[in-house]
């Protein structure tokens, strides 16, 4: 911080990131200043504030959005009375995205811990802020320091690191030089020719598993998919459910019985027959973190399984309860989706598995590379943490793939310089900023009008590239048809002037003949 006012710590799993950020917390203490500790997932707080509370008594609070109101506002209150009254105020906030809201006076330093994550952005509704980027405003408004810690920068900030415009700071090895966890590739396909497939494990990971259970020791299985199937599908004449709100298949969740769209939450019975045919052959396609569990008490009966994603953590201590469950001891195998994956610390995990690693690497998303080896390399960082390697199966049928050779090898350095250039090319971040506008009507030829009228306007006066309107991945939610236009702008560009153009064109469109219920939406740095 003698240099620069935001560093990047580039630490490895298990590196001792946390200590680093005790040490500065007090030292900020010390100074009679305010910290704030920003997390990217509230399932991360309870662990954490744990460790800071032992160190630091009464002076820490926790504001997530899982508080009601007047818990909210009791935060508040004590945050703001902090310059005032130091014995009963809070000099330091743990908290999620919206904790930077809070009416700081007199702060230091800003923490900002899993920098990369995609949870820090505020999607839905607006404003559409990333807390990140948000925080190193409210430090400058503040004159504080920022430290943007993770083991998997996201490139825009490893690339402002490389530039110099942040400082950097790297630890590239673990905490009493425990080793990095042993990584296997386990091939779907050679498993599947071969007839080995123990339902959804390959027999690299089945053996893996039946061997730390034995061992008395735990193990986290990855999904990134709620639910128990993606979809429903007849064998006989291919129909599939869908929302009849949204362009998306329903999801199949077994313990309610029922499928369930997860953008706008229409539920309806799983039928007991086609709706196209009626033919009874109506079969589960795909797996999600339900059917894990399912299969996993088949094959692993007297192992106690617990599952972390947003069903089973709905109600307020929902994540606290299970984390506590699994660090006690009580739970032999955790299944979850991304709320595992970041910064949880456990001392007996043995094994991680990633049954799906192909449903990270073929997203259609110019970060989807970058994201498959975040994702990849923070879940398998939860294993061996202590005094013993760990070991992660990552199962695949693209052993071969690029972006798991760089898991295996531990070399973000390598991914990052690989992609970089092919972004500067396609003009994508961090070269190019990027703005997302999005036009919605519950009539299709209404969006679709007011879109092109738009993108025409835009044309007129923008100097930048344009590209759209066209159907997102989802063109229809919450029976909404939406558009979207794209916007890429050179970084080094004042944003001021395209800024001003945008919200003329946007203006200028919503007045146009029968455009009065035409919603405008504009997302500036899409995650």
């Amino acid at each position: 911080f003698i240099d620069k006012n935001v560093v990047l710590l580039h630490g490895i799993t298990a590196s001792g990131k946390t200590e680093i950020y005790i040490k500065l917390i007090a030292e900020q203490i010390r100074a009679g200043k305010q910290i704030l500790y920003l997390l990217p997932e509230i399932a991360l707080t309870s662990q954490i504030i744990e460790r800071l509370k032992a160190v630091f008594v009464d002076i820490a609070g926790i504001y997530h959005s899982k508080f009601n109101d007047s818990e909210r506002v009791e935060i508040w209150n004590k945050v703001f009375a902090f310059e005032k009254d130091k014995e009963t105020g809070y000099q330091l906030i743990l908290g999620a995205r919206s904790a930077i809201f809070l009416p700081f006076k007199n702060l230091g330093l800003i923490i900002v811990d899993e920098e990369h994550e995609s949870s820090f952005k505020q999607f839905d509704p607006a404003p559409r802020y990333n807390s990140r980027d948000a925080a190193i405003v409210l430090a400058q408004i503040h004159n504080a320091k920022v430290l943007l810690g993770t083991a998997t920068p996201s490139f825009e900030t490893y690339f402002n690191a490389r530039s110099g415009k942040y400082g950097y700071v790297t630890l590239n090895k673990r905490h009493h030089d425990v080793a990095l966890p042993e990584i296997i590739v386990a091939d779907i396909a050679d498993a599947q020719k071969r007839k080995q497939m123990k339902s959804l494990f390959t027999p690299k990971l089945y053996n893996e598993m039946q061997k730390a259970l034995e061992n008395k020791e735990q193990i986290i299985l990855f999904q990134n998919r709620r639910g128990y199937s993606p979809y429903i599908q007849c064998n006989s004449c291919g129909w599939i459910p869908t929302c009849k709100h949204c362009d998306v298949s329903l999801t199949y969740h077994k313990f309610q019985n029922n499928l369930q769209c997860h953008y706008c939450g229409y539920t309806v019975q799983l039928p007991d027959s086609c709706g196209n045919c009626q033919s009874a052959d109506v079969r589960t396609k795909g797996f999600g973190t339900e059917k894990i569990e399912d299969e996993l008490k088949i094959f692993f009966p007297e192992a106690v399984i617990d599952r972390l994603d947003l069903d089973s953590t709905r109600k307020k201590f929902g994540h606290e309860k299970i984390l506590d469950k699994f660090a006690e001891g009580k739970t032999q195998i955790l299944v979850g989706t991304q709320m595992i994956t970041k910064g949880l610390d456990f001392e007996n995990v043995s094994v991680v598995g990633i049954l799906d690693a192909d449903n990270l690497l073929n997203y259609p998303d110019f970060r989807s590379h970058e994201r498959a080896y975040q994702l990849m390399s923070q879940v398998s960082g939860r294993a061996g943490r202590k005094n013993k390697q760990g070991k992660v199966v990552i199962q695949t049928y693209q052993p071969l793939h690029p972006v798991i050779s760089k898991v295996i090898s531990n070399d973000f350095e390598d991914l990052f310089n690989l992609s970089i250039q092919e972004r500067k090319f396609f003009q994508y971040p961090p070269w190019y900023r990027l703005i997302y506008i999005t036009v919605k009507h519950k009539n299709r030829e209404r969006a679709q009008l007011a879109s092109h009228q738009l993108t025409t306007e835009l044309q007129k006066t923008l100097k930048a590239k344009i590209l759209g309107p066209e159907f997102p991945l989802l063109g229809r939610i919450q029976q909404y048809f939406q558009l979207m236009i794209r916007i890429k702008l050179d970084r080094n560009i004042s944003f001021t002037e395209p800024k001003k153009l945008i919200l003329e064109a946007i203006e200028k469109v919503k007045h146009f003949e029968n455009n009065g219920s035409v919603l405008f939406s504009t997302d500036v740095d899409p995650m």
